[in-house]
């Protein structure tokens, strides 16, 4: 409680700030939603009549390169969390466009793999296995590229001197939305690419 006061923030009586308990709710509505997409890739993954079927054509190897840069990210998150509570501008925008730039790159791979997978005939409607597989990890990607937009508006609203330390509050609540975009990859790596 006395943590908020000193930042501004209201806090509810667990001494958490409004803004942090209405994000968690966000996130468990969020985890119900990819649940639902996982749930039916799960139960579509080895129904499809056509190929090209999932063994066939998937490289776990590139996608467990692209994982692991997107992972990287997560680090890079905290330590400019880190570095927004020390007052350390110019390093917090820093990781902030690390950030930014492994999220690039995970994407730039992921739709390379598209492609070639589109090259091998799995498109949204050639199955209920493509179209599933799709869905899944096109959320998933529209969320990453949201989280790239947001550390970005960060940036700049620290460029202008408009995060200061009290106020990391903001920075922290877009690095919960981020770590839960990791977390969820991972399911979907695990389930999608490493379970045949």
């Amino acid at each position: 409680m006395a943590q908020a006061a000193v930042a501004g923030e209201h806090a509810t009586n667990t001494g958490i700030s409004n803004w942090k308990v209405g994000f968690w709710t966000f996130l468990a509505s969020e985890c119900l939603f990819f649940g639902t997409l996982i749930s039916t890739y799960m139960v579509y993954k080895g129904t499809a009549l056509v190929g090209p079927y999932p063994e066939e054509i998937f490289s776990v190897i590139t996608t467990t390169v692209s994982t692991t840069v997107l992972l990287f990210s997560s680090l890079a998150m905290v330590l400019a969390l880190d570095q927004v509570q020390k007052a350390n501008k110019k390093a917090a925008i820093g990781w902030l466009f690390a950030v930014i730039a492994m999220g690039g790159i995970f994407l730039v791979m992921e739709f390379q793999s598209y492609l070639k997978y589109i090259d091998y005939g799995l498109t949204l409607t050639s199955s209920t296995f493509g179209s599933s597989y799709y869905v899944l990890t096109g959320t998933h990607k529209v969320h990453v590229l949201f989280g790239m937009i947001w550390m970005g508006i960060l940036a700049w609203r620290l460029h202008k001197d408009r995060i200061p330390p009290a106020k990391s509050e903001q920075v922290e609540i877009a690095g919960l939305y981020w770590h839960f975009v990791d977390i969820i990859w991972i399911v979907i790596f695990t389930l999608v690419y490493l379970i045949p």
